[in-house]
């Protein structure tokens, strides 16, 4: 893991235990900037499924960022998650629940929009994926 600055983390996730890593260290990001317990869970649930995904879909692994980040007034969590892996064929079908290619419930991705606030992907077959992400801290 390295860190840039007070408030960007790098996690390099090739293994299974580098997950946990990652969880831990969204959970205390997620906290210090003032995520209520609710959006606390939603990004350390997206993390598992991203890191996860960078451990079983590719062979090297990839990258997982978390950076807090402001935005009129308000405090979020950005999660970029980088892999130079196989790519997505078809991210229209991949984004839909139910569909898997290891044979899983196939609600990894699809969660993940649900739980946070913004997702984005970028997928080139033989080049990788990009997933950004955001979780805000609700008005209150």
């Amino acid at each position: 893991m390295t860190e840039s600055g007070n408030d960007v983390f790098t996690v390099k996730v090739d293994k299974e235990p580098c997950i946990a890593k990652a969880q831990i260290v969204s959970r205390l990001l997620a906290k210090s900037i003032g995520l209520s317990d609710v959006g606390s869970c939603c990004v350390v649930t997206s993390v598992s499924e991203l890191t996860d995904n960078l451990v079983f879909h590719t062979q090297k692994g990839g990258t997982l960022t978390m950076i807090a980040i402001k935005q009129n007034g308000r405090a979020g969590i950005e999660i970029i998650a980088e892999d130079e892996g196989p790519g997505i064929p078809d991210l229209k079908h991949a984004m839909q629940d139910g569909f898997s290619t290891n044979h899983g419930l196939g609600g990894g991705l699809p969660g993940v929009k649900r739980l946070m606030d913004e997702f984005y992907i970028t997928s080139e077959v033989g080049t990788g994926t990009r997933i950004v992400t955001r979780k805000w801290q609700q008005c209150r």
